[in-house]
């Protein structure tokens, strides 16, 4: 979503979506890149999600997002970004359609160990029309690939970007978010007018 910028010197809001598997890096990159105290709903993992979560690849996470993450980064004077982090489990799925609402565009965050839990959240967002990048967090253990393999692999359109990041790093970050704007900016050139 972009406000309308109508007042002179109100920078446009922009909502993002970070969205991907479970153990991504979803909460890590909203902390990493927000300037403000990032809100997190993130809470241990219990009994109750033996069986249910697939910590394959991950075994050592202690916790996971129940509704959302929530942070804010300006890239310019003119853009604010509102990032909205989803929770990655499938039994939170529901909550997607709320949080998507109104968003201009997403960040998938894949891992290459476990590349398949991307596919819902580039479903999702094809399904929608909503524009969105593919952001590779590159975890120390994880193999390591070249973009046009990991394109290969994700079967997405030739003009979606696929990039390198390490969630971690607020420039890295950062970067990501770029990328996003400038798509978005160039799929949909009238919003170009307004940022």
């Amino acid at each position: 979503m972009v406000s309308d910028g109508s007042e002179a010197g109100i920078p446009n809001a922009v909502k993002i979506l970070v969205a991907g598997g479970f153990g991504v890096g979803k909460t890590t990159m909203v902390g990493a890149v927000s300037e403000i105290a990032p809100m997190s709903t993130e809470e241990l993992l219990t009994e109750a999600g033996v069986g249910v979560d697939d910590l394959a690849g991950i075994e050592d996470k202690k916790t996971t997002t129940v509704a959302l993450d929530f942070g804010r980064i300006t890239l310019s004077e003119k853009v604010i970004l509102y990032l909205f982090g989803t929770p990655g489990q499938g039994r939170f799925w529901f909550m997607w359609d709320e949080l998507a609402y109104g968003c201009l565009g997403a960040v998938v965050l894949a891992d290459t160990r476990r590349l398949d839990t991307c596919f819902p959240s580039i479903d999702f967002f094809e399904r929608r029309g909503i524009p969105f990048v593919i952001a590779v967090n590159r975890f120390p253990d994880a193999a390591g690939y070249e973009i046009s393999e990991l394109r290969d692999a994700l079967d997405v359109s030739p003009d979606t970007p696929v990039v390198l990041c390490d969630a971690r790093d607020r420039e890295s970050a950062k970067e990501v978010l770029v990328t996003l704007v400038e798509y978005v900016l160039r799929k949909q050139p009238a919003t170009s007018a307004t940022m």
